[in-house]
């Protein structure tokens, strides 16, 4: 069994892209969380941004893997309104009891609200991350995060 397990939500794969980057480089189990709701259209686009403003929780598919069976876990969401998606929203409190202490915060943005989501996160789960990182959409899309990125992983491959 692996040791670490990522898990995120990505509406429009920018977050996926980086997830699946650093599955492969530390060799993790990875966990796309799927919100039952089809996000997808501009009217749904919008209603998420509401969701996720209003800290609502949402429905989501059955996760395949437990978070308590590994050591670490990443927990990767996009910022919506300065907060983190109802997607993971939804898996953290149905999942808050049974995360590892060794816990880390990613996520994408627009611009900011990267540490008032990460806050909110660590309050959800009750637990202090041990590292967080944040990139700009821009950033992913032109690939100028990957430094930052490495530099993160060996702090995670360190502990």
């Amino acid at each position: 069994m692996k040791e670490t397990l990522i898990v995120f939500y990505s509406r429009t794969w920018t977050t996926k892209k980086i997830a699946e980057e650093i599955s492969t480089y530390l060799d993790s189990d990875i966990e796309e969380i799927v919100d039952q709701k089809n996000r997808n259209w501009i009217f749904w686009y919008l209603w998420a941004g509401r969701d996720a403003a209003l800290k609502k929780i949402t429905e989501i598919w059955d996760i395949h893997f437990n978070p308590k069976d590994y050591k670490t876990l990443i927990i990767w969401t996009p910022v919506r309104d300065f907060t983190m998606s109802a997607s993971i929203r939804t898996f953290l409190i149905q999942n808050c009891k049974s995360l590892p202490n060794n816990i880390y915060f990613f996520c994408t943005q627009w611009h900011s609200g990267d540490m008032a989501t990460f806050q909110e996160m660590a309050n959800i789960c009750w637990k202090k991350p041990i590292h967080t990182i944040s990139f700009t959409t821009r950033e992913v899309k032109s690939d100028s995060y990957k430094v930052r990125l490495n530099n993160f992983l060996n702090v995670v491959l360190k502990n």
